[in-house]
């Protein structure tokens, strides 16, 4: 089948990386796919023991058609990192898969994200595949589009991409002017606008941030399947923006997900519940990011990162 190429952004976590690539390895399509691999350099001296252990594994990966591996003198940080490694495979390529070393895929995810990528790749309205989402207890159609994007494991298009600004300033501007903030963080379901506010000071240095208002300014779609074909196990503490928690724990999909014409529309009914989601169901997370945010000790402990 035809595939897109996959880039995998790998720091210091051996474990997690092994058991990222080991997952991907299963995949149908794997043998097909060309994998990227973008190692950061290490932050401190701390770290480089680390990220020596991840460069010694990634040098010996096999099971795909090829496997590139980009090894980063200096510490960009995730955000950077992440923006220079897409935008670099985007020069050359029209389409992308990209992972984190945290995230534990279904069999079927290379399969799902090709064939979405295939099939949307002339919809303009739709601007990104996503592979997660989140545990809602409801029955979900195969496929559904929401303006929310999410930022483990995905793909988008050169097009896609170009939507990227990567000026938070400019785009926490138009979310104020533009009198959107209530409805970017999901009618006051998650500080999505505060986490902008606190990208644009330096306090937290987020990619994922920028991307999802990007796309909620251009009006665009993301798709999303019914069943969740990956899993993040960087809920240990042990990753930049990270809690302990399991709040976020799916049952990855054992079967394809099928990819077949939907409405191209945003399905409400979905939006309400994942807003119910975030407000009901995720106290301690919401305190986590007040304290992440304003200094202050959440009331409760249990909590999570939710975007890096």
């Amino acid at each position: 089948m035809k595939t897109f190429p996959v880039v995998l952004f790998v720091y210091n976590r051996l474990m997690h990386t092994v058991q990222t690539i080991e997952a991907l390895q299963k995949n149908y399509g794997a043998s097909d796919s060309i994998l990227y691999i973008y190692s950061d350099g290490p932050r401190n001296q701390e770290d480089e023991q680390g990220v020596a252990a991840v460069r010694r594994y990634v040098k010996d990966v096999t099971g795909f058609a090829d496997v590139i591996i980009v090894e980063r003198e200096q510490n960009l940080g995730l955000a950077g990192s992440l923006i220079s490694g897409i935008t670099e495979v985007l020069d050359s390529n029209e389409s992308i898969i990209v992972l984190e070393d945290d995230l534990i895929t279904s069999p079927f995810f290379l399969q799902f994200m090709n064939d979405a990528l295939k099939f949307y790749e002339f919809e303009e309205q739709v601007a990104a595949i996503h592979g997660y989402f989140f545990p809602l207890q409801t029955d979900f159609p195969d496929t559904f589009l929401m303006r929310f994007t999410g930022c483990w494991g995905w793909g988008t298009w050169k097009r896609g991409w170009s939507l990227f600004e990567p000026d938070g300033n400019k785009l926490l501007k138009q979310i104020i002017d533009a009198g959107l903030t209530k409805k970017f963080d999901m009618n006051g379901a998650y500080p999505y606008t505060q986490m902008l506010e606190k990208q644009v000071k330096g306090k937290v240095n987020s990619w994922a941030i920028r991307w999802y208002a990007s796309i909620f300014l251009s009006g665009k779609l993301n798709l999303y399947p019914g069943e969740s074909l990956v899993k993040n196990i960087g809920h240990d503490g042990s990753g930049e923006h990270s809690f302990k928690s399991d709040l976020y724990d799916v049952c990855l999909s054992n079967s394809n997900v099928k990819v077949s014409p939907i409405m191209i529309s945003e399905d409400i009914q979905l939006v309400s519940r994942l807003e119910s989601y975030f407000k009901n169901g995720h106290s301690g997370l919401i305190n986590f990011w007040i304290w992440k945010l304003f200094g202050r000790q959440p009331f409760i402990q249990h909590a999570t990162k939710v975007i890096k």
